[in-house]
């Protein structure tokens, strides 16, 4: 397994410790990939009628264990956080002490959409250090989700649609600088263009940004990905389908990565409330499993992040971001994994 996530200001024995009980946490013989997890994403408490569905991720793991998706023993818990060089890898110095010291400006709070605690910064650096062990899970198993993950519109130096700090960015940049890897792609299948990402990782030539989101949608102006798959509103399964097995299979050949990270954002589905491109049920479950069997089958482990969903309906929700966990069990089992 990789390099240990140290805890922010913790002694590196420390941390080498958690760094064998993750492991150890683990059966010998998964029945299926490692389900990252930590309580912490849930734990912001928002004022009542936010956009924002906090709840969904405890609501996600719950319905995971209830619905025998996945096994008590393929649940981990990440570290609570990572530490301040892992996340100035790709933020700005600056910009990590106001997020870290809680001196964010009221300006900057409001692009990103969240009102301010201290349950909210360690909400995010959990979430970072959970896709950071799911990243870490994947290149050890060949695949691995997380329970949270996706915040694509953090930027260099601001945080922006819900998003404080960007995970898949980070985790890209610390596997990358580590050594673990020497190619890494970003699938972001979230209905809003992966924008954050895209800035961030636009100068390394190791990285690859595929994003596939609804043209005319959040965010405003668009970044430049190393392939943008635009989408008009409307599109619908067949054709959502249609343009993702036009994109995905030639950029895997053409670049060839070792690890992809995927954005599994639910916020395509017809009924979500900040989406337009009206994807069903079962369009979704379809594009789980083809994005899994296509990556894995070019021989890229998959980590995959929940991503986006704003349905007002937490148990529909909930169930649409338990497609991904659903598709990687069987991809599990399909491709011998473990």
């Amino acid at each position: 397994m990789a390099a240990c996530l140290l805890r922010y200001g913790a002694p590196r024995a420390a941390c080498l410790r958690h760094r064998r009980q993750l492991t150890s946490s683990l059966s010998a013989s998964l029945r299926g990939p490692p389900c990252v997890f930590h309580e912490a994403y849930s734990a912001p408490q928002l004022p009542a009628g936010h956009r924002f569905p906090m709840p969904v991720f405890a609501a996600i793991h719950q319905r995971l264990l209830r619905t025998g998706v996945v096994q008590p023993e393929q649940v981990v818990k990440p570290p609570d956080r990572v530490d301040r060089e892992t996340l100035e890898l790709v933020h700005c110095p600056a910009y990590v002490n106001d997020v870290l010291s809680g001196t964010l400006a009221p300006l900057a709070l409001r692009r990103m959409g969240l009102p301010w605690s201290e349950s909210l910064r360690e909400r995010t650096l959990a979430e970072v250090a959970g896709t950071l062990a799911t990243a870490e899970l994947a290149l050890k198993h060949g695949l691995a989700c997380n329970t949270a993950g996706g915040t694509h519109h953090a930027a260099r130096a601001h945080g922006s649609g819900y998003c404080l700090l960007n995970d898949l960015a980070i985790a890209a940049a610390s596997l990358l600088s580590r050594g673990l890897l020497s190619r890494v792609m970003v699938v972001d299948c979230d209905v809003h263009q992966g924008d954050g990402t895209a800035s961030m990782l636009a100068d390394e030539p190791r990285a690859f940004t595929l994003s596939v989101h609804c043209a005319d949608n959040f965010p405003a102006t668009k970044q430049r990905s190393s392939l943008d798959v635009s989408l008009p509103a409307g599109t619908g399964d067949d054709a959502y389908m249609e343009a993702l097995a036009g994109s995905l299979p030639a950029a895997l050949q053409t670049f060839r990565p070792q690890l992809v990270l995927y954005d599994a954002g639910v916020d395509v589905h017809a009924s979500d409330g900040l989406g337009r491109l009206e994807l069903s049920d079962e369009g979704l479950l379809r594009r789980e499993r083809y994005v899994l069997a296509t990556c894995l089958a070019a021989g890229a482990a998959v980590a995959g992040v929940v991503g986006g969903g704003y349905d007002r309906d937490l148990e529909a929700l909930a169930a649409r971001h338990c497609f991904l966990h659903r598709a990687a069990q069987e991809a599990w089992t399909s491709f011998r994994l473990g």
